[in-house]
């Protein structure tokens, strides 16, 4: 059986509870942009819906820009 460390990194295209952080709502669109580490502590991930990545060219997390 493979062990795992207690946090998962959501594969690009799978939605993070439904939230956006670029309009600070809910959507049913919301796929990872972007992975903060940092050195201590928890890192963060960023999700936005369509909508938002359009309007700002964001590109999903792991994808060529």
């Amino acid at each position: 059986m493979a062990e795992t460390t207690g946090t998962a990194t959501p594969e690009a295209g799978s939605a993070a509870n439904g939230w956006c952080h670029w309009h600070q709502g809910t959507s049913g669109t919301a796929v990872l942009i972007t992975v903060i580490e940092q050195g201590s502590g928890p890192g963060a991930a960023l999700y936005a819906c369509a909508p938002c990545r359009e309007q700002r060219r964001l590109v999903p997390y792991g994808k060529p820009s």
